[in-house]
């Protein structure tokens, strides 16, 4: 789906902005990012991020002072934009199940017929005897006896017995128990209990499971003729989607494998995605809305298939900017034009390299080098920058080494750390076991976030030595064959494996790396002598290789940086110094990034505002309150969704503390002036991250240390 790019006009409010030196708060403001309250996080220019498109000097703003003002809606594969819009349960919504018990051979007639048959390779008196327990089974008395046959010593006639109850009693079992002496054996004939609880071929169900996208188990009676799964829109509030379905699951009694989704949204934000949910009854979906807290679910569908990973084109972002302040309306214009007229360098953002002390490309980087004890000490060690309860966790476990003790303090959202833990207690001092233990889509993050690491670097290169205008020689650039620009799209979208686990998302996002066709690598080339006479290539189809053992390297200064920066950590792009392939360069296909990224209808506004409590942009949620028409139903669903008080027993606690922290954090004793915001619209591929655009408008950090302080 191709959409147009607008920018809309600017909304003149010349009485708020204030005399401001963007310099001074550029080069002040963005060095306490560094070190927030004595603690240590990563900063943009640590992973590589220090260039931007326009000149433009910056300003100031807050970015997500309030979760609401970060707004995501999820783009499907067919380019629209996800929306929740009802949370009513259609008619006729859910499936008839069909009772396969129930089938020609129940009847007692049919087995009149095989009861005959019997005598024949048995007698008549155990015949009267395997009739008697048939009638009981049929007849549905809650008394159902056993039958023990006549004794016998030919072998060959018990095999045959067991084999005629098996193929025309399949509610029966038989097995063989000793006979009134050494010579011969009397078979049991009993109630099959497993054709009524599915328990007869569990072993061989989780087998044939093995390592599909979703949990295949449910019901035995479904019709054929109805989709399988259910199809619905997930609306949450402050809450990552794993943590969102994890939670549904719970209440549901179902397995985290059996939702499928196309990527996960941030955390800290108001979000809309598709999920599916694998033979489940949409009744008992939309009966949770009155139960979950910050969490709606509605818009059911029945669909043959269910979502993977990285099944989307991109996401659809309404992002305020609170509290800004610039030397001039001029600057606020003119650089919301530049970012809709030129874009942004499309970095990796801050997300991606993880939320603590310790980078997720060091673990990487130690990955790469086999160093196995390093990287799960990097992984267990104390971090100052997390909450208290786990820092002594993992303060405790260092200091004592007391698995069972940790595991009991570790909260079960530091899915890497427990699943260490937990296979350190099973093989103490094997490191490389206990990281295999990750789930492999998390385990596999610290891997490409060193990919990340180096594409960052190698972007901030290209800028400086070759700017932005221009294609030049040895560039990358994607080929203008069919299909090519929705191809290197997706090479860095979501990675399409199993959602086995649920996943850190405080250090996972949603633009996992996928590898490289080989079929595919004519997708890319280097920029020739003919192509530049031409003009066939603009900057918008300039790429840059994310290492791997299928890509190809520009063929000017910028390949170097890729080998410089890996032989400064003492890794190899081209050999690997240990036989383990999933934590070696070399056995990844790598992939493609474009370099430079603009934003798909663009829109902004200008908003005064004097209550910092007030939302400045609507959810669906507050569309569904209002489109209503009775008002007590509008306050009824109003309050199913925001009263802390319902239902405390299915409400995440630390959901409600930091609802009320962001709540705390919001007051000030300004919040009744007369303040600015910037609020937008922009829709991006899967692949971006939205905080890349607005660094380019602010030109300060975006971590969430920096915007903190701005509080």
């Amino acid at each position: 789906m191709k959409l147009n790019r607008t920018v809309s006009s600017c909304l003149r409010l010349p009485s708020l902005l204030k005399p401001y030196s963007s310099f001074h708060w550029t080069t002040t403001m963005a060095t306490t990012a560094k070190n927030v309250e004595g603690m240590k996080t990563v900063d943009e220019a640590d992973v590589g991020i220090s260039c931007f498109i326009s000149q433009l000097p910056g300003f100031r703003g807050i970015l997500k002072q309030r979760y609401a003002d970060f707004i995501v809606n999820e783009v499907d594969i067919h380019g629209n934009v996800v929306h929740l819009t009802s949370l009513d349960l259609p008619p006729e919504m859910d499936v008839k199940e069909e009772d396969k018990n129930k089938s020609s051979d129940s009847e007692p007639q049919n087995y009149t017929s095989a009861i005959e048959s019997f005598k024949s390779i048995s007698n008549a008196t155990d015949a009267e005897r395997l009739e008697t327990l048939i009638n009981q089974v049929t007849s549905g008395t809650d008394e159902i006896s056993l039958v023990v046959l006549d004794p016998s010593s030919d072998k060959s006639m018990r095999t045959a017995i067991h084999n005629f109850v098996k193929e025309n009693f399949k509610f029966l079992v038989t097995d063989t128990v000793d006979g009134p002496d050494s010579t011969s054996k009397c078979i049991r004939v009993r109630v099959n209990s497993g054709a009524h609880n599915n328990r007869g071929n569990r072993s061989k169900k989780r087998k044939e499971r093995g390592d599909k996208p979703f949990d295949s188990r449910g019901s035995e009676h479904w019709p054929e003729h109805v989709g399988k799964f259910l199809r619905f829109h997930l609306y949450k509030e402050n809450k990552d989607t794993q943590e969102a379905l994890g939670l549904i699951g719970k209440m549901l009694g179902v397995q985290p494998k059996s939702f499928g989704f196309s990527g996960t949204k941030d955390k800290r934000s108001v979000s809309t995605q598709c999920v599916t949910v694998f033979k489940q009854q949409a009744s008992k979906l939309a009966a949770l809305n009155k139960r979950l807290f910050g969490i709606k679910v509605g818009d059911f569908c029945r669909v043959k298939e269910g979502l993977l990973l990285g099944q989307l084109m991109g996401n659809r972002f309404t992002i305020t900017l609170r509290g800004v302040v610039a030397d001039s309306e001029e600057i606020i214009k003119k650089s919301a034009e530049s970012l809709g007229k030129d874009g942004f360098i499309n970095y990796f953002g801050l997300q991606r390299f993880g939320s603590g002390s310790v980078p997720t490309h060091h673990v990487g980087a130690a990955l790469l080098k086999g160093e196995w004890k390093d990287a799960v000490d990097m992984i267990l060690n104390p971090r100052e920058t997390e909450r208290h309860v786990v820092n002594d966790a993992r303060e405790y476990y260092k200091e004592t080494g007391d698995i069972d003790g940790t595991l009991r303090q570790l909260p079960r959202y530091l899915v890497a750390e427990r699943a260490i833990l937990q296979c350190l207690k099973k093989c103490p001092g094997n490191y490389l076991q206990a990281l295999k233990g990750i789930p492999r889509t998390l385990r596999m993050m610290y891997v490409h976030s060193y990919q990340s690491y180096l594409w960052n670097n190698a972007a901030s290169l290209r800028v400086k030595k070759i700017g932005t205008t221009q294609v030049v020689l040895g560039d990358l650039v994607s080929t203008k064959v069919d299909a090519a620009t929705k191809m290197v799209d997706s090479l860095t979208s979501e990675h399409k494996e199993n959602n086995e686990e649920a996943l850190d998302c405080d250090q996972v996002d949603d633009t996992a790396i996928v590898d490289l066709p080989a079929e595919r690598s004519d997708l890319v080339k280097v920029a020739s002598i003919e192509d530049l006479e031409a003009g066939t290539y603009s900057t918008s189809d300039i790429v840059l290789p994310l290492p791997g053992s299928r890509v190809i390297y520009p063929s000017n200064d910028n390949a170097e940086i890729y080998h410089d920066l890996a032989k400064k950590d003492g890794i190899s792009l081209t050999d690997s110094i240990h036989g383990v392939k999933e934590f070696s360069i070399t056995s990844m296909t790598g992939g493609y990034r474009r370099v430079f990224q603009k934003p798909i209808d663009f829109e902004w506004e200008l908003l005064s505002y004097t209550d910092s409590n007030k939302p400045l942009a609507e959810t669906d949620l507050d569309r569904i309150i209002m489109t209503v028409d009775k008002v007590g139903s509008a306050e009824e669903v109003e309050d199913e969704s925001m009263n802390s008080d319902s239902n405390p027993a299915e409400t995440d606690l630390k959901d409600q503390t930091e609802r009320k922290e962001d709540e705390k954090d919001t007051g000030n004793p300004n919040s009744k002036q007369t303040q600015m915001a910037l609020k937008m619209a922009l829709t991006l591929p899967s692949s971006c991250y939205a905080t890349m655009a607005i660094r380019e408008l602010l030109k300060t950090s975006t971590s969430v240390a920096y915007h903190k302080t701005l509080n």
